[in-house]
Protein backbone atom coordinates (compact mmCIF):
# COMPACT_ATOMS: atom_id res chain seq x y z
CA UNK A 1 0.00 0.00 0.00
CA UNK A 2 2.81 2.45 0.72
CA UNK A 3 3.95 2.59 -2.91
CA UNK A 4 1.95 4.93 -5.12
CA UNK A 5 0.80 3.80 -8.53
CA UNK A 6 3.28 5.00 -11.12
CA UNK A 7 0.57 6.26 -13.45
CA UNK A 8 -1.40 9.23 -12.15
CA UNK A 9 0.47 9.35 -8.86
CA UNK A 10 1.12 13.10 -8.79
CA UNK A 11 -1.22 15.75 -10.14
CA UNK A 12 -1.78 19.39 -9.33
CA UNK A 13 -4.85 21.44 -10.26
CA UNK A 14 -5.62 25.07 -9.65
CA UNK A 15 -9.15 25.78 -8.44
CA UNK A 16 -10.86 29.03 -7.60
CA UNK A 17 -8.25 31.06 -9.44
CA UNK A 18 -4.73 31.05 -8.12
CA UNK A 19 -5.64 31.09 -4.41
CA UNK A 20 -6.09 27.35 -3.89
CA UNK A 21 -4.89 24.15 -5.44
CA UNK A 22 -5.69 20.47 -5.06
CA UNK A 23 -2.78 18.12 -4.67
CA UNK A 24 -3.52 14.44 -4.72
CA UNK A 25 -1.79 11.11 -4.77
CA UNK A 26 -3.20 7.77 -5.86
CA UNK A 27 -2.36 4.62 -3.88
CA UNK A 28 -3.87 1.35 -5.17
CA UNK A 29 -7.62 2.08 -4.85
CA UNK A 30 -7.31 5.12 -2.59
CA UNK A 31 -6.94 8.78 -3.48
CA UNK A 32 -5.63 11.24 -0.91
CA UNK A 33 -6.47 14.85 -1.75
CA UNK A 34 -5.21 17.94 0.05
CA UNK A 35 -6.52 21.42 -0.71
CA UNK A 36 -3.89 24.08 0.00
CA UNK A 37 -3.31 27.71 -0.81
CA UNK A 38 -1.07 28.69 -3.68
CA UNK A 39 1.91 29.49 -1.45
CA UNK A 40 2.38 25.84 -0.37
CA UNK A 41 5.06 23.73 -1.97
CA UNK A 42 3.63 20.91 -4.10
CA UNK A 43 6.53 18.62 -3.25
CA UNK A 44 6.16 19.38 0.46
CA UNK A 45 2.46 18.47 0.37
CA UNK A 46 3.19 15.30 -1.62
CA UNK A 47 5.74 14.40 1.05
CA UNK A 48 3.12 15.09 3.73
CA UNK A 49 0.63 12.83 1.95
CA UNK A 50 3.31 10.13 1.81
CA UNK A 51 3.91 10.38 5.58
CA UNK A 52 0.15 10.32 6.26
CA UNK A 53 -0.43 7.25 4.08
CA UNK A 54 2.56 5.35 5.47
CA UNK A 55 1.38 6.12 9.01
CA UNK A 56 -2.12 4.88 8.16
CA UNK A 57 -0.53 1.80 6.66
CA UNK A 58 1.40 1.11 9.87
CA UNK A 59 -1.59 1.75 12.14
CA UNK A 60 -4.05 -0.33 10.12
CA UNK A 61 -1.64 -2.93 8.70
CA UNK A 62 -2.32 -2.52 4.97
CA UNK A 63 -4.85 0.28 5.05
CA UNK A 64 -7.89 -0.09 2.79
CA UNK A 65 -11.17 1.72 2.15
CA UNK A 66 -12.98 -0.13 4.93
CA UNK A 67 -10.39 0.93 7.50
CA UNK A 68 -10.94 4.55 6.55
CA UNK A 69 -14.73 4.22 6.64
CA UNK A 70 -15.14 2.23 9.85
CA UNK A 71 -12.35 3.92 11.80
CA UNK A 72 -12.85 7.52 10.76
CA UNK A 73 -12.18 8.73 14.31
CA UNK A 74 -8.76 7.06 14.30
CA UNK A 75 -7.99 8.48 10.83
CA UNK A 76 -8.87 11.98 12.07
CA UNK A 77 -6.73 11.49 15.15
CA UNK A 78 -3.76 10.45 12.98
CA UNK A 79 -4.29 13.45 10.70
CA UNK A 80 -4.45 15.75 13.74
CA UNK A 81 -1.14 14.36 14.94
CA UNK A 82 0.35 15.36 11.58
CA UNK A 83 -1.48 18.64 10.85
CA UNK A 84 -3.45 20.93 13.15
CA UNK A 85 -4.81 24.35 12.37
CA UNK A 86 -3.16 24.30 8.97
CA UNK A 87 0.30 23.83 10.46
CA UNK A 88 2.37 20.69 10.05
CA UNK A 89 3.12 19.49 13.57
CA UNK A 90 4.86 16.17 13.13
CA UNK A 91 6.37 14.25 10.22
CA UNK A 92 8.24 11.60 12.20
CA UNK A 93 6.18 8.48 11.51
CA UNK A 94 7.47 6.63 14.60
CA UNK A 95 6.43 9.50 16.87
CA UNK A 96 2.96 9.63 15.29
CA UNK A 97 2.49 5.85 15.65
CA UNK A 98 3.66 6.04 19.29
CA UNK A 99 1.05 8.72 20.03
CA UNK A 100 -1.68 6.68 18.30
CA UNK A 101 -0.74 3.62 20.37
CA UNK A 102 -0.82 5.72 23.53
CA UNK A 103 -4.29 6.96 22.58
CA UNK A 104 -5.45 3.37 21.98
CA UNK A 105 -4.18 2.31 25.42
CA UNK A 106 -5.99 5.24 27.05
CA UNK A 107 -9.24 4.35 25.27
CA UNK A 108 -8.96 0.72 26.42
CA UNK A 109 -8.29 1.74 30.02
CA UNK A 110 -11.29 4.07 29.98
CA UNK A 111 -13.49 1.33 28.53
CA UNK A 112 -14.23 0.16 32.06
CA UNK A 113 -15.53 3.62 32.98
CA UNK A 114 -18.26 3.53 30.35
CA UNK A 115 -19.95 0.67 32.21
CA UNK A 116 -19.85 2.53 35.56
CA UNK A 117 -23.42 3.96 35.41
CA UNK A 118 -24.87 0.51 34.79
CA UNK A 119 -22.82 -0.93 37.66
CA UNK A 120 -23.99 1.88 39.96
CA UNK A 121 -27.68 1.20 39.19
CA UNK A 122 -27.11 -2.50 39.70
CA UNK A 123 -25.42 -1.85 43.06
CA UNK A 124 -28.32 0.31 44.25
CA UNK A 125 -30.85 -2.34 43.17
CA UNK A 126 -28.93 -5.00 45.11
CA UNK A 127 -28.69 -2.97 48.31
CA UNK A 128 -30.73 -4.43 51.14
CA UNK A 129 -32.30 -1.25 52.47
CA UNK A 130 -35.24 -2.00 54.74
CA UNK A 131 -36.81 1.32 53.88
CA UNK A 132 -35.88 4.36 51.85
CA UNK A 133 -35.32 7.26 54.27
CA UNK A 134 -37.94 10.01 54.00
CA UNK A 135 -36.03 12.71 55.84
CA UNK A 136 -32.30 13.27 55.96
CA UNK A 137 -30.93 15.46 58.73
CA UNK A 138 -27.37 16.77 58.47
CA UNK A 139 -26.71 19.28 61.18
CA UNK A 140 -29.12 22.18 60.66
CA UNK A 141 -30.06 20.97 57.17
CA UNK A 142 -33.24 18.92 56.77
CA UNK A 143 -33.84 17.28 53.39
CA UNK A 144 -37.15 15.71 52.47
CA UNK A 145 -36.73 12.79 50.07
CA UNK A 146 -39.51 12.55 47.49
CA UNK A 147 -41.28 9.27 46.90
CA UNK A 148 -39.36 7.30 44.32
CA UNK A 149 -40.75 4.57 42.13
CA UNK A 150 -38.97 1.22 42.37
CA UNK A 151 -36.38 0.41 39.68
Amino acid sequence: MANPDSADSISIFLIGGSDYKLIYRHYATLYFVFCVDSSESELGILDLIQVFVETLDKCFENVCELDLIFHMDKVHYILQEVVMGGMVLETNMNEIVAQVELQNRMEKSEGGLSAAPARAVSAVKNMNLPEIPRNINIGDINIKVPSLSPF
